[in-house]
């Protein structure tokens, strides 16, 4: 059956509670979009920092609804919570019924990265005649993290860049789980995943179990991590935790241990450069469109 959507632009402060209103009133789905986007393929897919919520200062706030829901009725709910909302701001369409699953899986093709490493959408069978490829298979829906957006694919190429073999690592803010699991098929012997978010959690485990490496793969929330020190560290987050939690990540390296951070802004590198060469040496930027991936030595 056809849906109708609700659209409309808002502040991220306004978010949560705009959000739980819809949902009072009948919202089968809420979808959250960056207003500042000149196309949906542009708009940034960021793993949430620690203790933050992953939106921007403005959104675009998409609700379904069933096709007979009262049209007026929703827009006096909203410009009761926002009296300076017009009521113009929102807009109305009939979207066709879908099967979204479906939809990302026909869009989404397998994606190298480095020389070894390889994504792959569940419904695309890997061959079976490349001995050294490493293949992480991902199932949509799960949880964010594929390597489409910039700052992961920095992280795999990077991940697939480095001796793993039998070696430590920690994933802080794992997401999917997609960059613990490429560690492990690269040869990882065994990861520490961190996330503040349950889903991620259960997105990883699931996607670390259906690609074989769970038995590998240790899952915390932030407050549970014992934060033992590990060979190879990487942490695709937000550059506000990266900079607030660098004493912590440090003491998480093992001295001469390998340090990958992303989710950074260029405009942003040279003071995180500046914060964490009080304990990493060969700290070196690499960037990709706007977004920047550094990595150091723990001295």
């Amino acid at each position: 059956m056809p849906f109708l959507e609700l659209s409309l632009m808002l502040r991220s402060s306004d978010q949560e509670r705009v959000e739980l209103a819809l949902e009072e009133v009948g919202a089968l789905s809420v979808t959250l979009l960056d207003a500042e986007a000149d196309t949906p393929n542009e708009r940034a897919i960021l793993e949430p920092g620690v203790g933050e919520t992953p939106l921007w200062g403005e959104i675009v706030l998409q609700a379904l609804f069933d096709p007979e829901a009262d049209r007026s009725g929703l827009v006096h709910v909203l410009t009761d919570l926002l009296p300076d909302l017009a009521p113009e701001r929102i807009a109305f369409r009939e979207v066709a019924d879908q099967d979204w699953t479906r939809v990302w899986m026909d869009q989404f093709q397998p994606m190298r990265f480095g020389r070894r490493l390889w994504i792959y959408p569940w419904n695309v069978e890997p061959p079976s005649d490349d001995a050294e490829a490493a293949i992480v298979r991902l199932d949509p829906g799960l949880a964010f993290g594929t390597g489409t957006h910039p700052t992961t694919a920095l992280c795999l190429e990077w991940l697939d860049g480095i001796d793993l073999v039998g070696k430590t690592v920690i994933d802080y803010g794992c997401g999917s789980g997609v960059l613990a699991i490429a560690a492990l098929k690269l040869g990882a012997g065994h990861v520490a995943g961190v996330d503040n978010d349950p889903q991620a959690i259960e997105a990883s485990r699931d996607n670390a179990a259906r690609n074989g490496v769970g038995d590998r793969l240790d899952l915390f929330m932030p407050e549970d991590f014992p934060g033992a020190a590990a060979e190879v560290f990487v942490a695709n987050i937000l550059a506000g935790p990266l900079a607030e939690l660098a004493p912590r990540f440090a003491a998480c390296v093992d001295t001469g241990g390998a340090l990958a951070l992303s989710g950074i802004l260029q405009g942003q590198a040279q003071e995180l450069v500046a914060r964490y060469a009080e304990w990493f040496d060969d700290l070196v930027v690499t960037t990709r469109e706007d977004w920047v991936r550094i990595t150091g030595r723990r001295r």
